[in-house]
């Protein structure tokens, strides 16, 4: 298979970086992504893993990639896919307000609403322990090959001045 390539972007702060996708590694969540792309929403920065930003979004894939080339400690560039239950991002300790799309999806075959984190790793030092849960492994699904010093920059002035307005958006190259 050739090498497949997409553009991960902070559109308000008109930045963007290119990521190859790991096909070798993590090839079901590689195709689920590719299949769906573009993708995108509103962006956060995390809490618990220290230097992520993400965008929680609908469920897209016919079936749920299974935990292939799994991280608990992503590293700067890394692209990483999560599947949560509405019920794990409920706690006020998220913050995320009652009517947001991160209250999730209801899937066809449970009685639990499903959201996707698709994540972003800008810098050193991440460990994916949350308080509430525990271990969170992590798909690790892509791999910034260009660009990275700009997103990280942009990351950080996220962290700073605030999220409100910004999306993290993921399309093919």
């Amino acid at each position: 298979m050739a090498e497949r390539f997409i553009e991960v972007s902070l559109d308000k702060r008109g930045v963007s970086c290119t990521a190859k996708l790991l096909d070798d590694r993590a090839p079901i969540t590689c195709a689920a992504v590719w299949d769906a792309l573009p993708l995108g929403g509103d962006v956060y920065h995390a809490k618990y893993a220290r230097n992520e930003i993400y965008a929680l979004i609908p469920p897209f894939a016919p079936q749920e990639p299974p935990l292939e080339n799994p991280t608990i400690t992503p590293i700067p560039g890394d692209l990483c896919y999560f599947t949560f239950s509405n019920t794990q991002l409920a706690t006020p300790g998220y913050g995320y307000e009652a009517a947001a799309e991160q209250q999730g999806t209801q899937a066809a075959h449970a009685n639990q609403a499903t959201v996707i984190d698709l994540a972003l790793f800008y810098e050193r030092n991440n460990l994916l322990i949350n308080g509430d849960a525990g271990w969170v492994p992590g798909i690790v699904w892509g791999q910034i090959v260009e660009g990275l010093d700009a997103m990280a920059e942009a990351c950080q002035d996220l962290w700073r001045s605030g999220a409100i307005g910004e999306t993290l958006n993921f399309r093919r190259a």
